[in-house]
C-alpha cells in the first residue's frame, strides 16, 4: 500500500492555515480547528496552528437554521464573528477577514488552504491561487449535497509541490468538472429555511468535516497517511469511501469525471438550445397576435 509523508517544514514552524469560505462546511471545520491546534501541541508541534478564515458574506436570517450563526448576529460578516468567538473562548489570535479571493493574488504566507466553497467558480479561483508560483503545501477541499459530499487533500502543482508519481493530486485534478464555472446553477442562496434544510440535511457539514480534520491529524501526529480523502454518505448508515494513494486509481478517477463533464456539457447545450427555442416561439405568437390586432 502507497503512503505519503507528511512534508518535513511543517513540523517545525507554526501552520497558517487558510479557510475559504464561512457557511455550512467552512464554519464546521473552523470549529473543530482549535481541537486541531491543541493536539498539535499535545503531540509536541512547537507552535500549533494559526487560522485565517475568509468569506466576505454577511450573516442571513436562513444562516440561522444548519450554521452556527444566531438572530442576534444577522448582518455581521460570518468570517469576523466566527473568529472573534474562537479567539474569545480558545484565547487564541486568529483572523477573520470579510473578503473574497482574489484569484488574481497568489496565496503567500498559507501552509495549508482548506476550501469550503460551494461553486466552481470559487473553486477555480482556490486552484489558480495555490498552483503556478504559490508556495501552498497542501488544498484540502470539502464539497457537499444534500446528504453526501467529499473531501481530497492533494498537493497542487506550484514552486514547492513538483511533478511526480505519488504528488496527491488536487480535487481539480481528480474531477475537473468541479472547477467548470459554466456548469454551476443559479448560484442563488436559499430563501426559506425550509428550503435551506431541503437542499442538505443538517448533520452533513460537520460529518464531512469532522473526517476532513481526523485526516489533518493523522497526518501531523503519524507523519504519514495511506488515503488523502473520502466519499461520505448519510443517506442510510454513514458510510465513508476511502479515497486510496493510487496512480492508477486516480486516472480511473479522471477518466470517469471527463465522461461526466462531456454528459454534463451535452445536456448544458440542450437546455440553453431548448431556451432559445422557447424564446423564438414566444416572439413568434407575439407576432401573430400582434398581426391579428392590426
Amino acid at each position: 500500500m502507497e503512503t505519503h509523508q507528511i512534508h518535513p517544514g511543517l513540523l517545525k514552524h507554526k501552520v497558517r492555515v487558510l479557510v475559504v469560505g464561512c457557511g455550512g462546511n467552512g464554519s464546521a471545520i473552523a470549529a473543530g480547528l482549535p481541537y486541531l491546534h491543541q493536539a498539535l501541541l499535545a503531540y509536541g508541534h512547537p507552535e500549533g496552528i494559526h487560522v485565517t478564515l475568509l468569506d466576505p458574506e454577511v450573516i442571513s436570517a436562513t444562516n440561522c437554521v444548519r450554521q452556527p450563526f444566531s438572530q442576534s448576529e444577522i448582518g455581521l460578516h460570518k468570517s469576523v464573528v466566527l473568529a472573534n468567538r474562537l479567539n474569545l473562548f480558545w484565547g487564541l489570535d486568529w483572523q477573520g477577514v470579510p473578503e473574497r479571493l482574489d484569484p488574481k493574488r497568489r496565496l503567500d504566507g498559507v501552509d495549508i488552504v482548506i476550501g469550503c466553497v460551494d461553486t466552481r467558480k470559487a473553486r477555480k479561483d482556490i486552484a489558480k491561487c495555490a498552483e503556478d508560483w504559490s508556495e501552498v503545501d497542501y488544498w484540502l477541499d470539502l464539497g457537499n449535497n444534500a446528504d453526501s459530499g467529499q473531501f481530497v487533500l492533494g498537493e497542487p502543482l506550484n514552486r514547492r509541490n513538483r511533478r511526480h508519481r505519488l504528488r496527491l493530486r488536487t480535487v481539480s485534478e481528480l474531477f475537473p468538472e468541479v472547477i467548470q464555472g459554466e456548469l454551476d446553477g443559479d448560484g442563488l442562496p436559499s430563501c426559506s429555511a425550509a428550503e435551506a434544510l431541503d437542499r442538505q440535511e443538517p448533520f452533513v457539514n460537520p460529518t464531512l468535516a469532522n473526517h476532513a480534520l481526523a485526516l489533518l491529524a493523522r497526518l501531523f501526529r503519524y507523519g504519514t497517511i495511506s488515503y488523502h480523502g473520502a466519499f461520505v454518505g448519510l443517506s442510510s448508515l454513514p458510510s465513508a469511501q476511502a479515497l486510496r494513494l493510487d496512480p492508477k486509481y486516480w486516472r480511473r478517477l479522471r477518466k470517469a469525471s471527463r465522461d461526466r463533464q462531456e454528459l454534463e456539457y451535452a445536456s448544458h447545450s440542450r437546455r440553453l438550445s431548448a431556451g432559445a427555442s422557447g424564446l423564438l416561439a414566444e416572439e413568434r405568437k407575439n407576432l401573430q397576435r400582434s398581426l391579428q390586432q392590426h
